[in-house]
């Protein structure tokens, strides 16, 4: 038998892969170029003289030789997780919090699965969420009243640190018999036409008004509503127009209960960052709740992209 050529940058690119599907998305990823990525499958390929991949499949379908490798990835790299968690324990100790503190609505869409992944991984930390509205939240980590907090822009600060998780489209929902419905694309001004339809949240929290209808003076009517099918159902009714991340709208449109539509030609896009202090960044603990977080929101949730460090 051959001397095995497999490495754990293998097993990870197969992974990734597979869970986005697409070359071009497993670069982005893995920070890779698409040539590293189809290079080092290429190198798996011949070594083991097997195709992993049927060829011009969309999305990529993997073979029983791949399956077999997808088999030992997900086994081997959780072996490896888990050993490194069990290192750190051993380096850092065993006890700790995490207080998470979040600054919009959306947020528990990809939160709460990465808190019950991340209690598997650690049951010894205190994990609890910091209730109510914060004006400034990040004086939460300075004031040891969280250790993280997200937020959608980073703003500098002594003794703080901003991780990147990543970058989604903000998207406009019209009902089916609105005149918009048929358009390719919204336009700053078609909301000032409408009544705005939001979470009940300062404008500036709001995407659509800070960096669309803000900067333009354009300012439109606005109702809120808690819940999202709240504010999918008042759109539904015509009773205004809304703007939210694409992952928290995906099923209704699907089924057709609301149309979704870019804001401007290229889009509205947003970010998410986790805000912590320096001291909690080199924390084990706090490094894999990270990872956590990118690894199951990239899973589970649409049209996400990568955001790199800032």
């Amino acid at each position: 038998m051959k001397p095995s050529l497999l490495e754990l940058r293998h097993l990870q690119t197969l992974l990734a892969l597979v869970e986005t599907g697409t070359l071009s998305r497993a670069a982005v990823r893995l920070c890779l170029t698409q040539s590293a990525v189809s290079h080092q499958i290429k190198q798996l390929e011949q070594h083991y003289g097997v195709s992993l991949f049927e060829r011009k499949s969309q999305p990529l379908r993997l073979t029983p030789a791949g399956r077999r490798l997808h088999t030992l990835a997900e086994g081997v790299l959780r072996l490896v997780g888990e050993a490194e968690r069990d290192l750190a324990r051993i380096a850092q100790g065993e006890a700790g919090q995490l207080r998470i503190a979040v600054e919009c609505h959306t947020c528990f869409d990809w939160l709460m699965p990465a808190m019950d992944q991340f209690r598997e991984h650690w049951p010894e930390i205190e994990l609890d969420l910091v209730s109510g509205f914060h004006p400034d939240p990040l004086a939460l980590l300075l004031e040891n009243r969280a250790e993280l907090v997200v937020v959608s822009e980073p703003q500098p600060r002594q003794g703080l640190v901003f991780h990147p998780l990543f970058r989604f489209e903000i998207v406009g929902l019209v009902s089916k018999q609105h005149p918009y419905a048929s358009r390719a694309f919204l336009r700053p001004e078609d909301f000032a036409e409408e009544t705005l339809i939001s979470y009940p949240v300062p404008e500036d929290m709001l995407d659509i008004v800070r960096k669309v209808l803000k900067p333009r003076g354009l300012e439109p009517k606005r109702r809120t509503a808690e819940l999202t099918v709240a504010i999918l159902q008042l759109v539904a009714s015509r009773r205004g127009i809304a703007a939210l991340p694409n992952w928290t709208v995906q099923s209704y449109v699907e089924r057709g209960y609301v149309v979704a539509k870019p804001i401007g030609q290229k889009g509205l896009w947003s970010e998410l960052y986790a805000a912590t202090t320096a001291t909690m960044a080199a924390l084990a603990y706090l490094a894999d709740f990270l990872e956590i977080v990118k690894t199951t929101s990239f899973r589970n949730l649409s049209g996400l992209l990568p955001l790199h460090g800032v």
